[in-house]
């Protein structure tokens, strides 16, 4: 089973890796109430990464775009379109909003969306371009578009 208590520095190693496809896989992008996971890897090929998509099936503006490694750690989300999510704090973050892991705590803490990274928030394909940039994915994957996308 995966560690999930990491080091805050061991989830800013993983953050900061160029993230690469593991292969030459065409993708379709997922229709509403559809998902789609796609396995990475770092460039050493020492570090497994997993992309996840999905989208929303009765809310349609509603989406998550994942980051994980080691199979269960979340180590970015990000949620647009759905419910606020309230910090361990108690502070309501409203959507759409930005999960970082943080030593700790995993991925309980959401922050607003930086604007300058997501300039795209509200069209699901363009979202998805800068959530790949955001993630250091370098060597991005061949995702196509649908008929609705």
């Amino acid at each position: 089973m995966a560690n999930i208590d990491l080091t805050q520095a061991e989830i800013d190693a993983l953050l900061a890796m160029n993230k690469i496809k593991i292969n030459n896989d065409v993708y379709d992008y997922p229709d509403q109430g559809g998902s789609l996971r796609i396995p990475l890897t770092s460039e050493d090929r020492r570090e497994e990464f997993m992309l996840d998509v999905t989208r929303g099936r009765i809310e349609l503006s509603k989406g998550t775009l994942q980051n994980r490694t080691r199979q269960v750690i979340v180590l970015v989300r990000l949620d647009y379109g759905g419910s606020p999510h309230r910090n361990p704090d108690g502070e309501e973050m409203p959507c759409p909003h930005l999960h970082i892991h943080r030593e700790g705590y995993g991925d309980k803490w959401a922050a607003p969306v930086p604007r300058d990274k997501f300039p795209h928030i509200g069209n699901d394909w363009e979202t998805l371009q800068d959530f790949i940039t955001y993630c250091n994915i370098t060597d991005t994957p061949s995702i196509q578009k649908g008929l609705f996308t």
